[in-house]
């Protein structure tokens, strides 16, 4: 057997930098593969049809308006200064302590959402309590800080959801896209299906509430993958328009082919759609529709519920995104319709139903 020949330390060191060189450049292919696939299918289509392959500037959403910006301000109403003590008897003192406490006084939107719940669960109670003791003055003072909160709650759950630092985190991207969607949580989508149903309910007078719950769902929907959605079909749209774009002076001038010929190009430009097309690309697209119609319903009828306390900044960026997503979101169908237009004169398969 051969001795092996101990290395320099210059060699070490020149074996570890190529070691590092070569993972860092398989994490780089790893964390750009989707964006690898789409440039390949772009190249792969422009190189038959002699086109010249545009350069194109990279495009970023908006991300929503910070959390702190989005704070609706709400009247805080005569209960501050009430004595709790006064209210001996009923559940509602707890409650009221609570709120007049330092730490009820700062606390966040979520938890002074579940304190204004349980203000308005119990409330009717103690009113009707005091008022056989004939406390009237004391019961009619609850009463109006109970119709106070019922107009707020919109602007409780706003405060609470939408304009949470968690739901900011949940379109904040921050994962590579080489598994997206595949490597996605069930968990955020159940999250953002309880919000909306649980705001629902309260605002049609059910006020029950489930503290440990509500906390949990606004922690999944902040690991939750909206950011990576948007960066991902984005990122879809923004190559296959690019692809359209390549073709437009092809297909407005007829086709490939014309009068029974097909050109060398046509046959080429057919692998190329059905292969790396057909049998990549779209199958991706399908996934990002999926995630997307489990995603956002949710996030929509909680801005429906919403809608008339939105702040301006969050209303237009709203309008933005949804408009950028259906954008985006429409740009498979609209290549496939492209590709029927250059190849739809060489192959049936290509023909528009």
């Amino acid at each position: 057997m051969k001795r092996q020949t101990p290395l320099t330390p210059f060699a070490r060191l020149f074996t570890v930098v190529l070691l590092l060189g070569l993972l860092l450049a398989v994490a780089s292919c790893s964390r750009d593969s989707r964006e690898a696939q789409l440039k390949d299918y772009l190249l792969r289509l422009s190189r038959p049809l002699d086109l010249q392959l545009p350069e194109f500037e990279k495009t970023t959403s908006a991300a929503p308006p910070r959390a702190a910006s989005l704070l609706v301000e709400l009247e805080t109403g005569s209960l501050d200064g009430l004595d709790f003590l006064r209210l001996r008897g009923c559940a509602l003192q707890t409650t009221i302590a609570k709120r007049n406490s330092s730490l009820g006084r700062v606390a966040p939107p979520s938890q002074r959402l579940l304190l204004e719940l349980a203000f308005l669960r119990e409330t009717p109670a103690c009113i009707e309590k005091l008022s056989r003791e004939e406390q009237h003055e004391l019961a009619q003072l609850l009463l109006e800080n109970y119709e106070l909160k019922k107009t707020q709650l919109p602007q409780l759950i706003f405060n609470a959801t939408l304009a949470s630092p968690e739901f900011r985190d949940f379109w904040r991207s921050t994962e590579p896209l080489e598994h997206y969607p595949e490597s996605t949580s069930s968990e955020p989508v159940a999250a953002l299906e309880n919000i909306p149903a649980d705001a629902g309910r309260w605002l049609s007078g059910d006020y029950r509430a489930q503290e440990e719950r509500f906390e949990s769902a606004l922690f999944q929907i902040s690991q939750g993958d909206g950011g990576e959605l948007l960066r991902a079909l984005e990122q879809q749209g923004r190559y296959l328009l690019e692809a359209d774009r390549i073709t437009e002076s092809r297909r407005s001038s007829g086709g490939l082919c014309g009068q029974g010929l097909e050109p060398k190009a046509a046959p080429i430009v057919r692998n190329v759609v059905t292969k790396y097309f057909a049998g990549g690309i779209q199958l991706w697209s399908a996934q990002l529709n999926t995630r997307y119609h489990a995603l956002l319903p949710p996030i929509q009828t909680l801005v429906q519920l919403t809608l008339g306390v939105l702040p301006e900044s969050y209303a237009a960026w709203v309008e933005q995104r949804d408009r950028a997503l259906a954008e985006h979101l429409s740009a498979p169908l609209t290549h496939v319709r492209a590709m029927q237009g250059l190849l739809g004169s060489c192959y049936s398969e290509f023909a528009p139903a």
